[in-house]
């Protein structure tokens, strides 16, 4: 079994596994840092391999006209962290790419929205190897290998220990929020995971469920007084849960929380987005698994049980069934 006290090599490579607008934003400031980067790419991988990668953002616009671009993981080589920046509704692949990339003292970077993502990594490459990573940013993908990046980019970082054990602060920790700083993105180390999961979740449960149900943006569920009511409750239901698993959040934290994505204006969720393109919703991992761990823990979550049951169905009816008539022919 690895320690979590071991450190990683000191001129680190990374792999990012799902080069989309997350991975590419991050995985090419990494890059343009001077960090030796490999990112596995799929539909984009043609243009990519030819044209580089463009960003654009309020840091500074640039383009990196040469990459490392797959569209195999086997052609990949093994790399001291690999970036987990895939849908969580692609993560029954990670069985096949995960083995074939890491190596002795690896860490799997899991930057992923939801609760439990990191189990499903550690169940293949063992506990001592992952980490996680919450990502504060507002991103989207414009064109094939062109992302914009509107604003934030904050990663919270900690450690994932099994059952979600508070770990501390580790010096490979330390490690990678060097080089993601050095790439100028602002790393916050946290020393309990799981708090740092459900205080995500605070966020991610209204906003990504709300703006598919309702057809709207966050500026819109902010500025009306009844979903705004809504989206109190359906906070106040997380930090009821959280403190369930003996994670306590602040009295107010939702107010600040609220203040500080109010300044997002009329942005469109990931979720909102990948409805929008009728692909399949990351119903499990962030609105799933907090219901089945709220039922686990005895406590009611009314509006978190009704968002999933609506979010359900929009994805079997509008996302999940196109997919599979799109297959079909």
């Amino acid at each position: 079994m690895l320690s979590l006290q071991r450190s990683l090599n000191d001129n680190r490579s990374y792999a990012i596994l799902g080069t989309g607008a997350l991975g590419g934003f991050y995985g090419a400031r990494l890059q343009q840092a001077g960090i030796d980067v490999h990112f596995l790419l799929r539909s984009d991988y043609k243009y990519v391999k030819q044209h580089g990668l463009f960003i654009e953002s309020p840091d500074g616009n640039f383009r990196l006209s040469h990459v490392n671009a797959y569209h195999n993981v086997h052609h990949m080589p093994r790399c001291d962290v690999i970036v987990v920046a895939l849908k969580t509704t692609q993560n029954y692949l990670l069985g096949q790419m995960l083995p074939r990339l890491v190596k002795d003292n690896s860490v799997v970077l899991v930057l992923q929205n939801g609760l439990g993502v990191e189990e499903e990594v550690a169940a293949i490459v063992g506990s001592d190897r992952v980490m996680g990573g919450l990502c504060f940013t507002c991103n989207d993908k414009v064109a094939p290998g062109h992302f914009r990046h509107l604003h934030y980019g904050v990663i919270t970082l900690a450690e994932y220990a099994c059952n979600y054990l508070t770990c501390g602060i580790t010096k490979r920790m330390l490690q990678v929020k060097s080089d993601f700083e050095r790439a100028g993105i602002l790393i916050q180390l946290a020393e309990d995971l799981l708090l740092a999961r459900w205080k995500k979740l605070i966020c991610n449960i209204p906003f990504n469920g709300l703006t598919v149900v309702l057809n709207a943006t966050i500026k819109d569920l902010i500025g009306d007084v009844h979903t705004r009511m809504l989206v109190e409750e359906m906070m106040q239901e997380m930090v009821t849960v959280a403190a369930a698993y003996h994670r306590a959040i602040a009295d107010d934290y939702i107010e600040k929380r609220l203040r500080y994505i109010a300044k997002m204006g009329p942005y469109r969720t990931s979720t909102k987005i990948d409805f929008d393109q009728r692909r399949s919703l990351e119903v499990e991992a962030i609105f799933g698994n907090p219901l089945r761990a709220a039922q686990q823990a005895g406590i009611d979550t009314p509006q978190l049980a009704m968002l999933y049951r609506q979010l359900k169905f929009l994805d079997t009816y509008y996302c999940t069934n196109k997919a599979i008539a799109v297959l079909s022919h």
